[in-house]
């Protein structure tokens, strides 16, 4: 999965994952969706996105979500 709006950046947002260019952090657009906005009210709110960066964030959670996680017990 290609994620070209995505960047870390331990400069910003204390390494947060957020959208190319802004502060503004995927978890919060996930927080966003989560919430019942559409990709289309979030561009609208926050006019630093684009309706393909939103997609994009919620990509990344997806594909964050599916990682396994090893741990030892």
């Amino acid at each position: 999965m290609n994620f070209d709006r995505i960047t870390i950046d331990p400069d910003i947002c204390r390494g947060r994952a957020t959208v190319q260019g802004t502060r503004i952090t995927v978890e919060f657009v996930l927080k966003l969706m989560g919430n019942g906005y559409s990709a289309n009210e979030i561009a609208r709110e926050y006019p630093e996105l684009r309706i393909t960066d939103v997609e994009q964030c919620a990509a990344y959670g997806s594909w964050l979500a599916s990682e396994s996680i090893s741990s030892t017990v």
